[in-house]
C-alpha cells in the first residue's frame, strides 16, 4: 500500500490518500476541503478513487466529503453512527469556523469495532476510538504497520475532548486499549501534524504514556 498525505483547510487537516500498487484502486480519508488540492494528488498518482473514508465527522475533517463523493462517483464509509450529530451540525460548523463550501451528507455505511474496509488488495481494518468525537473511528493496514488515527492521537500530544459528547477518560483509553496493543513500531498519521509510532507516544507523550500515567 502507498500513501500520500494531503494538507487541506486552514486548520493543515491531514487529509489522506491510500492506494493499492496493484490495482491502483484509492480511498481518500477525511476531505475536509480544498478539494482541488484532492482532485490534483488523485491525478498525479494516477489512480482511480473508489471510495471516501472518515475518521469523524468534525468539519476540517469531512466539509468536503459529499462534493468528493459526487465528483467521483463513490461511496462514503465512516464514521461510526455516534456522529451523525456531527454530521447534521455541518451547516452550523460551516459558519461559526468560516467555511466557503461545506456540506452535509449521508453516509453509505456506518463503520463499528472490528468492520474490514477493502479496495484493491488492500484491507484495512476499522478501531472504534471515541473521545474526540463519540463516533470517531481509526484505520489500519497491518502489512504496512501504519494507521490513520484522525484527531485520536498526535505526535506529543492528544484529541481535545472539550467539544460537545468529548470524554478525556474515553479518549485515553481509546488510545491505550485500542490503539497501542497494535504494536510500538506501528507509523501512525495524525489528523494534523507529523507522524509519529505509538510506541514513541508510549514512551512520551505527556497525556498518555506509561509514566504521565504511572504505569511501570
Amino acid at each position: 500500500m502507498q500513501y500520500q498525505i494531503i494538507p487541506v483547510t486552514p486548520f493543515q487537516q491531514n487529509c489522506t490518500l491510500f492506494w493499492c500498487q496493484k490495482t491502483k484502486e484509492a480511498v481518500v480519508i477525511d476531505p475536509g476541503g480544498d478539494i482541488e488540492l484532492i482532485q490534483a494528488a488523485i491525478k498525479q498518482c494516477d489512480v482511480t478513487l473508489v471510495k471516501v473514508l472518515l475518521t469523524h465527522a468534525h468539519i476540517d475533517h469531512a466539509g468536503a466529503t459529499q462534493s468528493v463523493a459526487d465528483f467521483y462517483n463513490v461511496p462514503i464509509e465512516g464514521p461510526h453512527q455516534e456522529d451523525q450529530f456531527w454530521i447534521d451540525l455541518i451547516p452550523q460548523q460551516k459558519s461559526h469556523f468560516g467555511f466557503e463550501h461545506a456540506d452535509s451528507f449521508s453516509t453509505d455505511r456506518w463503520l463499528n469495532q472490528g468492520d474490514k474496509v477493502s479496495f484493491g488488495a488492500i484491507e484495512l481494518d476499522v478501531y472504534f476510538c471515541p473521545g474526540h468525537t463519540p463516533g470517531h473511528v481509526a484505520f489500519y493496514h497491518a502489512d504496512s504497520k501504519l494507521a490513520q488515527v484522525g484527531d485520536v492521537l498526535f505526535k506529543g500530544s492528544i484529541g481535545r475532548t472539550d467539544f460537545p459528547r468529548g470524554d478525556h477518560k474515553t479518549l485515553v483509553n481509546s488510545i491505550r486499549n485500542n490503539l497501542f496493543p497494535l504494536g510500538d513500531d506501528v507509523q501512525f498519521i495524525p489528523g494534523h501534524g507529523p507522524m509519529s509510532t505509538f510506541g514513541a507516544e508510549r514512551s512520551s507523550n505527556p497525556h498518555v504514556s506509561d509514566s504521565a500515567l504511572g504505569i511501570k
